[in-house]
């Protein structure tokens, strides 16, 4: 056998890891050029030089194993992953038994958004997030409406390097109180959230986690240390569901919400409904139901619109009807605030005190018309509304400060 046969007989890890690449990059050629940053959130320029490949960061929670393989721990998942290959989320690498993220500080979208748009209606109401993404995803939603950065590889998009610095100082050039981790899924670029939100902390700039809640205790807990809130969606209260439309599962995630609770950072949930798929009012109700007892009744739920997209493109946009039934399935079962959403000009937008029914957030889509609450009060009956309703309530501690253990898992390999 000639050099080449044997080569393509017996291939070693690295030649099968060159070979993909090469395939990867045919691939991404037939598609086209990199996804650019505007086609994704609208755009604005930022900072630092475009890339025209990974940059590599050292991983924070992993282990090591045998054979230079490595485990993530910062998922559920908890990725095996040997030498020069990749976690299912495509952008952490093993390179000769040392974890990296290939995302940091790469930023493949950026836009400054009304908070109302992540959609947080509790927190700091009116105000503006810097909103940012890497490309990369930990689940893969059939329904996903950023799916050409969630589903792509670094190497597929365009992407600016910003350091945690030079985004701090775009966000508050801009007057934003907060950075907003968000349009793909930030669990992915975990480093480079934790040190920007860290360093936003000290500069009194807010940070809050737009997630779909696939993430482990530890990292969660020390990430809380930086950040002022989080938005879980949710996607449905079946395993079934979690399963076959988003590649995951439903425990971790009820997990992630219980661990928010017992933190005590701000968080509120979102569901998409998608007709047929996790609509139906049973569901709706032990959803509804299980959120009243662990979380508490004042965890906000937003009810939120299915349009087709991506990989789900058989069903029609959720009707009016089903967000109102869901509402008030959940109303009735308990949670004091709950929204429709993606329906502009409906009533169910806005916010009634729990107390009195006075309405005090008056909104259409993400824009608020009219803010009647009162240092977190109503102004009729006086009545404490939850949520954050200044900066300095978003910095109040919350929590017993720990050191968390330097361990394997915490630090870099």
């Amino acid at each position: 056998m000639d050099e080449l046969g044997n080569l393509f007989a017996n291939p070693s890890r690295r030649d099968v890891m060159r070979w993909g690449l090469a395939c990867g990059a045919a691939c991404a050629l037939g598609r086209g050029r990199p996804v650019p940053a505007q086609d994704m959130a609208g755009g604005i320029e930022l900072p630092g030089p475009k890339l025209t490949g990974v940059v590599r960061h050292p991983a924070l929670f992993w282990e090591k194993l045998a054979d230079h393989k490595v485990r993530c721990v910062l998922c559920p998942r908890e990725c095996e992953v040997a030498d020069v290959e990749r976690g299912y989320c495509g952008v952490r690498e093993n390179q000769g038994g040392e974890y990296q993220t290939l995302v940091y500080g790469t930023l493949c979208s950026a836009n400054v958004d009304p908070i109302e748009k992540k959609p947080l209606f509790h927190y700091l109401p009116g105000t503006t997030a810097f909103s940012i993404a890497t490309a990369g995803c930990n689940i893969e939603c059939k329904f996903c409406q950023n799916w050409r950065i969630s589903q792509y590889r670094p190497e597929q998009v365009e992407s600016t390097r910003v350091t945690p610095a030079q985004l701090v100082a775009a966000c508050r050039k801009r007057q934003s109180p907060t950075i907003a981790y968000t349009y793909s899924e930030p669990v992915v670029f975990y480093e480079y959230m934790h040190d920007t939100a860290a360093v936003a902390r000290a500069q009194g700039v807010g940070s809050v986690m737009i997630s779909n809640g696939y993430l482990r205790e530890q990292p969660l807990r020390q990430l809380c240390e930086q950040l002022t809130g989080v938005k879980i969606d949710l996607k449905a209260f079946k395993e079934k569901f979690y399963v076959e439309q988003c590649a995951g599962q439903l425990k971790p995630v009820l997990a992630t919400l219980e661990t928010l609770k017992d933190i005590g950072i701000w968080f509120e949930l979102v569901v998409l409904i998608i007709p047929t798929l996790n609509d139906g009012p049973d569901e709706i109700e032990q959803m509804s139901r299980w959120v009243v007892k662990n979380l508490g009744p004042d965890v906000p739920m937003h009810f939120t619109r299915f349009h087709p997209t991506y990989r789900v493109t058989n069903l029609p946009q959720t009707p009016v009807a089903t967000l109102e039934r869901s509402r008030q399935i959940a109303l009735d079962a308990g949670v004091r605030y709950v929204y429709a959403g993606n329906v502009p000009m409906h009533p169910g937008e806005n916010t009634h005190c729990h107390g009195c029914g006075t309405e005090l957030i008056r909104r259409v889509g993400f824009r608020v018309v009219s803010n009647q609450i009162k240092d977190g009060k109503c102004p009729k009956c006086s009545t404490a509304i939850p949520g954050v309703w200044s900066q300095a309530q978003a910095f109040a501690p919350r929590w017993r400060q720990e050191p968390v253990p330097e361990t394997q898992a915490t630090r870099a390999g």
